[in-house]
């Protein structure tokens, strides 16, 4: 029986991986490639299109996790206004929080929108320094609107950066924190410089996310079919203005969010408070479940191109 499950569980696991995959490699072949050609003639209208294409095969993420794995997603606080320019800052407690971000994107606002910066690898300050400056640039040059996901701890909470954390804290007589890690401050002002300058930032969304029932660390616990049984997000919304993200604002920032998870596992039972959205939500329940029907396109868009595929005729 054990042994059963295991198989069962791995292969929900693999099933979620191998869509994903094939949708996309798929996908970018043959729905991507063809508009090429309008990148030259209108940077604006090529990112519009390629951002609307790749949008719908985020949705087919929101459709395997919440009509096939059952996780449930539960938002409180603040909403947001579609087609509004803004940077989403969120704790990084697995490595997994930016496909998750999606289910609560896809509510709010539109995943057409949403870019994340993460860094790659261990570069050069200058060369990252660089990359990101040439890609808020372009953002700004292009007046699409943006919704940056960045997460100010720079990796994901372990056992072993919580203890790297804790040893920055103390070299630099700052507080120690049990659900988040230091922040990484440089990169974070940057990029608010950078997009209130090119008039490009109208807000800052603040994001915690918390696990009640179970944490998957990494994509090896998703191929395992270790999904999360529950997703909590709290969103609080700051125009940007307003503020303080400098450093020393910054820290104030860590330690109320710090508090508010500590809030979040001490109640019962464990969630948010259930706050008030002062912005509801831009799509009704039953425009999301209409949305969801991606997962049944996707399958058959899959399906019908595994032939030609397997001959090598793609």
């Amino acid at each position: 029986m054990e042994v059963e499950e295991c198989m069962a569980v791995s292969v929900r696991g693999l099933y979620f991986v191998v869509t994903l995959f094939l949708g996309s490699f798929l996908g970018s072949i043959l729905m991507l490639v063809p508009v090429l050609p309008l990148m030259l003639m209108s940077p604006a209208w090529y990112r519009w299109i390629t951002n609307s294409i790749v949008a719908t095969w985020l949705t087919l993420h929101v459709a395997l996790l919440e009509l096939v794995f059952g996780v449930m997603v539960v938002i409180t606080g603040d909403g947001f206004i579609p087609e509004e320019h803004s940077v989403i800052i969120m704790n990084h407690r697995t490595h997994l929080e930016w496909m998750f971000l999606w289910c609560c994107l896809l509510r709010y606002s539109y995943l057409r929108l949403e870019k994340i910066y993460l860094k790659v690898g261990p570069q050069p300050q200058e060369e990252d320094h660089s990359h990101m400056e040439n890609m808020l640039e372009y953002f700004c040059d292009i007046r699409e609107p943006l919704q940056l996901l960045l997460f100010p701890e720079g990796t994901d909470l372990t056992d072993y950066t919580r203890a790297r954390s804790d040893d920055f804290a103390e070299m630099n007589d700052l507080p120690k924190f049990e659900y988040v890690l230091q922040h990484r401050t440089t990169g974070f002002t940057f990029i608010m410089d950078s997009l209130r300058n090119g008039n490009n930032l109208d807000a800052i969304h603040d994001i915690t996310v918390a696990y009640p029932k179970n944490i998957p660390q990494t994509e090896r616990h998703l191929i395992l079919g270790e999904f999360p049984r529950e997703i909590h997000f709290h969103v609080r919304c700051c125009e940007a203005s307003i503020l303080p993200f400098r450093p020393a604002g910054l820290y104030l920032y860590i330690d109320d969010l710090g508090g508010r998870l500590s809030d979040l596992y001490a109640a019962e039972p464990l969630g948010f408070p259930q706050g008030v959205c002062r912005v509801p939500p831009c799509k009704t329940e039953l425009h999301m479940a209409l949305i969801k029907t991606s997962l049944f396109y996707w399958s058959s868009f899959i399906t019908l191109l595994r032939r030609p595929l397997a001959l090598g005729l793609i």
